[in-house]
């Protein structure tokens, strides 16, 4: 898949996708919201891809919304706000629910769209320049792409606050110390960082790791016994899969487990 404003290739079980408007940022505008549900799909409906990275073309990871073409819109804005919304909301609830992990490569700035984006990845490798910034509020709108569920979970809610009623601009690394980053790298390099993790997490248990995955989100809605029954359920399912019968085989004979995502 190669569209003018998101680029999609899968190289030894990992898919990379890329926004690819680097003139503007790579501020979201409807057709990139189109074509970002359209690679989350495929992604997720391709067995062979058992990992995913996300980045962005050129300097930047994505500045938001493309608030030019908001302007343009005049009556219809609200309809196209929403219009938007649906195919991004669809995209990140994809990339969440996926068996594959989703590692965001984050460079330059993460604003509005693009901070939600980087927070409903996975894992979030980022550059040591890049900021970090809700940006809504700024022009006098809400937030949307998951932020309000995903971010007061990984900040707690008073930095959540903070960060979408002040739009105060986090460093990688006061990212990373909040909770929002994995990891920080020096400029230039986490692409080629989160493609390394990419392609260690591509060689392990995919289905185990959308369990794992599952089991996590749903955890803050769901009582102790609840989340442990769904936990007993998941684990027994595992244990009755191809990579969790190799795992424990691996483990008694003592060997490395080849696992097949299956």
């Amino acid at each position: 898949m190669d569209t003018s404003s998101v680029q999609l290739s899968v190289s030894d079980s990992v898919a990379h996708i890329t926004l690819n408007r680097p003139e503007a940022m790579n501020s979201l505008h409807l057709e990139m919201a189109k074509d970002l549900l359209a690679a989350a799909l495929q992604c997720d409906e391709t067995s062979t891809v058992r990992a995913v990275v996300l980045s962005g073309a050129g300097k930047y990871f994505c500045a938001g919304g493309d608030i030019k073409t908001f302007s343009e819109q005049e009556a219809r804005l609200p309809s196209f706000v929403k219009e938007i919304t649906a195919y991004l909301h669809a995209a990140i609830s994809i990339f969440t629910r996926m068996n594959a992990p989703v590692i965001a490569a984050v460079e330059g700035v993460a604003a509005g769209g693009g901070l939600s984006l980087a927070c409903a990845a996975d894992l979030v490798i980022a550059g040591e320049s890049t900021r970090f910034t809700s940006a809504y509020t700024r022009i006098g709108l809400s937030p949307d792409g998951s932020l309000t569920y995903i971010l007061p979970r990984l900040v707690g809610v008073r930095r959540a606050m903070e960060m979408i009623l002040t739009n105060r601009t986090l460093t990688a690394q006061e990212a990373c110390d909040w909770g929002i980053v994995t990891k920080v790298t020096p400029d230039g390099q986490a692409r080629d960082q989160a493609e390394a993790l990419a392609r260690q997490l591509a060689s392990g248990p995919t289905l185990a790791y959308g369990a794992a995955k599952r089991l996590i989100h749903q955890s803050t809605t769901e009582s102790l016994e609840t989340q442990m029954m769904a936990e007993s359920q998941s684990i027994a399912a595992m244990s009755g899969t191809h990579d969790g019968r190799e795992g424990i085989t691996a483990f008694v004979s003592k060997r490395k487990a080849a696992f097949e995502g299956k």
